[in-house]
């Protein structure tokens, strides 16, 4: 699974899921995305193999993205994207088993709608992602 977090909003902009952590599974993160390319301001990765590619630099040099890459050893860059694995794992991956990737793919669509829409985020003042920026909030 591959996630793209709005640090804006703490929502999950754009997702995927594949069989290999590779380009491609960062590229359909980006296909997901409901709001422009040209919106994005910074593409913040850790050290990963699958960050490091021509494809991604490609992509991100067209719409005028700019890498930010995490110091190696520094747990920080990433520190939301972090803390929303974790949960993603915590709240959806670790109490299910599946048989198949269209499993996985329909139960972290649920999810995301549900994370954006639904749930609850104390940075955010207790609103879900949607409703703050619904209210025109921004962190």
């Amino acid at each position: 699974m591959c996630l793209l977090a709005d640090l804006a909003n703490r929502g999950i902009a754009g997702h995927s899921v594949g069989r290999a952590r590779d380009a491609s599974l960062v590229l359909g993160a980006f296909a997901t995305l409901d709001f422009p390319l040209t919106d994005v301001q910074v593409f913040h990765a850790d050290r990963g193999g699958e960050f490091d590619n021509t494809r991604i630099d490609e992509l991100l040099d067209v719409f005028g993205i700019e890498r930010s890459l995490s110091r190696k050893g520094n747990p920080y860059g990433n520190a939301v994207v972090e803390s929303t694995n974790r949960l993603l794992k915590k709240e959806l991956v670790y109490r299910n088993s599946y048989a198949t990737i269209g499993q996985l793919r329909r139960d972290l669509n649920d999810y995301v709608w549900w994370s954006d829409d639904q749930r609850l985020h104390s940075t955010l003042g207790y609103r879900s992602p949607k409703e703050f920026t619904e209210q025109g909030l921004v962190l």
